[in-house]
């Protein structure tokens, strides 16, 4: 990188722009240029590289070479940014924000076996780690105004996976490579980037090819196996219909791969959104036990409606949770617990049921913070032992007791939850 890196901010689809002042009205979105970016980030890290060097007895003259940078990429939508009173530019009243965060740095000093942690981000989720990239007037469903814009950043990143920078740490020039992990994702953004079908689709998950049926059968036992490359391959079978086959059958060949996968992401499980789905199930099951609908066919709506009013009523009431039309983080955290059931058995006629509640909240609870946490085995060890044994108890109960709910469906988030949590 030369030495003027101070480019500041590039015009997100073409121009350079000296500074943010100046920035043309009609502008959608700007960016500072990845490898600056990285190499700003590094030098705001510099201290703490040359005191990991130090604590770990590493002489920093012979350490030039052999760092290795791992960076978490994140990109999500940021709602509405609408103007309330509005006299600007008209742009979309969306907007996306692509950022990443330095996870870790290791050396590999000459003449040793083992890599070196020198540094080691310790609130990788927290937002004073996380650095903004680029910033667009963007609908995050809007496919292809998000690659337009995202495009050059891609072909940065993969420019950089393949060189080194040689970056003046410490008054010596030392050598970096970088290793991307797109993980900051929720399912909507990975399935767009990958070339997914919408969350709705029959192919149920972004992490194996099981479709909502087959999800709901076996509710436990799946693997990881998608990933970038076979996407990439899918598509181009999508695209090509090689075998000449009718549109159900190719789908079922791609396995609902139907548009060009634009950026590589790693299979994670995005934890806030696991809650929120999660939540929003319990809230149905709730309801659906005040109703009794383990017994019933088919009930009228206003029925249903009764149900929901009760539970509402009964949580205002008793836990002073205010209903919410969006289930969001903080209600998901106050439903999911113990006393919430409690207060939800008070209006369960039957003591089996409430047994039965009570038993699946349990096992929920048990389950939670292994996925909550950014390392289970140093946080939650016993019950990261006991997920797997926690997740088949947790289906059995859903497949027999709870049946009139999970049969032949299941939704995205209790998929992963049971399946790919272990």
């Amino acid at each position: 990188v030369s030495t003027s890196w101070n480019i500041g901010i590039i015009d997100g689809l073409s121009r350079w722009t000296a500074s943010v002042d100046d920035v043309p009205a009609d502008t959608i979105s700007r960016r500072f240029r990845y490898d600056v970016a990285l190499v700003s980030a590094l030098k705001d890290l510099e201290e703490d590289i040359m005191e990991g060097l130090r604590e770990r007895g590493l002489d920093d003259s012979t350490c030039t070479s052999g760092f290795t940078v791992v960076i978490k990429e994140s990109c999500d939508g940021m709602g509405d940014v609408s103007e309330k009173h509005g006299g600007g530019p008209a742009i979309p009243e969306k907007a996306v924000r692509f950022s990443f965060t330095v996870m870790s740095i290791t050396v590999q000093a000459e003449g040793e076996e083992e890599a070196v942690t020198i540094f080691q981000e310790q609130k990788p989720n927290s937002e004073l780690s996380c650095r903004p990239l680029c910033l667009m007037f963007v609908d995050e469903s809007d496919h292809e105004m998000l690659t337009a814009i995202l495009g050059p950043v891609v072909a940065e990143r993969k420019a950089m996976k393949e060189s080194r920078l040689i970056l003046s740490i410490g008054g010596l020039f030392r050598s970096f490579r970088f290793f991307f992990r797109g993980t900051g994702y929720d399912e909507k953004m990975v399935r767009e980037m990958e070339g997914l079908e919408a969350s709705g689709s029959t192919y149920v998950c972004t992490l194996c090819d099981s479709t909502r049926a087959e999800a709901s059968q076996n509710m436990v036992l799946h693997s990881i196996t998608r990933s970038h490359d076979e996407n990439l391959e899918r598509y181009e079978i999508w695209r090509t219909n090689p075998f000449s086959e009718s549109a159900d059958e190719l789908r079922d060949r791609v396995k609902g791969v139907s548009a060009k996968p634009f950026m590589e992401t790693q299979p994670t499980l995005d934890a806030l959104h696991c809650d929120i789905g999660n939540a929003t199930e319990f809230y149905k099951i709730f309801q659906d036990e005040i109703g009794e609908m383990y017994q019933k066919n088919n009930p009228p709506r206003d029925e249903r409606r009764r149900w929901r009013s009760a539970l509402d009523k009964q949580l205002r009431k008793k836990l002073k949770l205010k209903p919410v039309m969006r289930m969001n983080g903080n209600y998901a955290r106050r439903l999911m617990t113990r006393e919430a059931v409690d207060v939800v058995c008070e209006l369960v006629p039957s003591e089996e049921r409430r047994k039965a509640l009570t038993e699946l909240m349990e096992l929920y609870i048990q389950m939670k913070p292994v996925w909550r946490s950014t390392c289970p085995a140093r946080d939650c060890p016993d019950q990261l032992c006991r997920y797997s044994y926690n997740s088949q108890c947790f289906a059995e109960l859903l497949s027999t007791t709870f049946k009139y709910r999970y049969d032949g469906k299941i939704t995205n988030y209790l998929h992963k939850t049971l399946a790919h949590v272990p």
